[in-house]
């Protein structure tokens, strides 16, 4: 799939199915493998980047994302 057919879509809708899909990795690890995430993930690495977004750190990345706060250790 070519990175600019994902432009088509909104910016939220995009960061929810890759939450989605993310967090079905434990129950589905073929999903690791699968170009359609590959794809989605560098263009909202390359959208969160333009937004001034450090993707190396995680906690920027997530937060950009829109993930919950992690409540381990609470």
């Amino acid at each position: 799939m070519s990175l600019d057919a994902l432009q088509k879509y909104s910016l939220q809708e995009l960061k929810l199915i890759y939450r989605t899909l993310h967090a079905a990795l434990p129950l589905n690890p073929e999903l690791m493998d699968a170009a359609l995430l590959d794809d989605l993930q560098r263009h909202l690495m390359a959208r969160a980047r333009d937004e001034g977004v450090d993707v190396t750190l995680h906690a920027q990345w997530a937060a950009w994302l829109g993930e919950a706060p992690s409540l381990r250790g609470l």
